[in-house]
């Protein structure tokens, strides 16, 4: 199989990212925070059962499912894309991605909602307080800049593409 290399990311960005998780849950209360930087960065223990930035359906069991097959899914995708790739930032994009889906993905099937816990604020930027994160969630928006920034100003093809339409 061309790229198994890159399943070694999402491997590693799951096992941090469930071994802080399980870290949070057992040393901290739901809702307690420790000030690790004044005004700027605070451990949070937070269980979220929606979706990012805490989108939810309404209902509990509906988003466990929903977000959870949505998740699966995208998962399936996202290692087809890994698989299929024959440029390295697209693969490593793409495997951070699905490191931080399936590592949300644990979460979501085994306790109904994601453990987060990474509480930064960003002063006057965007909003007033930026929610409350995991390292999977960083993995995914790290994998999702990548791409972006790749596409926008490396990917020759991509450029030509954009310039032909």
């Amino acid at each position: 199989m061309r790229n198994r290399k890159y399943f070694l990311i999402p491997l590693i960005v799951v096992i941090l990212d469930q071994i802080s998780k399980i870290y949070i849950r057992n040393n901290m209360h739901p809702r307690e925070s420790w000030e690790i930087t004044p005004k700027l960065i605070w451990i949070t223990f937070v269980q979220n059962t929606g979706a990012a930035f805490s989108f939810t359906l309404g209902d509990i069991n509906l988003n466990r499912i929903l977000f959870s097959a949505i998740t699966f899914l995208a998962i399936l995708v996202i290692a087809f894309l890994v698989i299929k790739t024959v440029k390295k930032t697209e693969a490593i994009g793409f495997s951070l991605i699905m490191g931080g889906a399936v590592g949300n993905l644990i979460d979501r099937i085994w306790l109904g909602k994601v453990t987060d816990f990474i509480n930064c604020d960003f002063p006057d930027f965007i909003m007033e307080r930026w929610p409350v994160f995991n390292v999977a969630d960083s993995s995914i928006v790290v994998g999702v800049s990548l791409l972006v920034i790749f596409y926008l100003f490396f990917d020759k093809e991509h450029k030509e593409q954009i310039a032909e339409n």
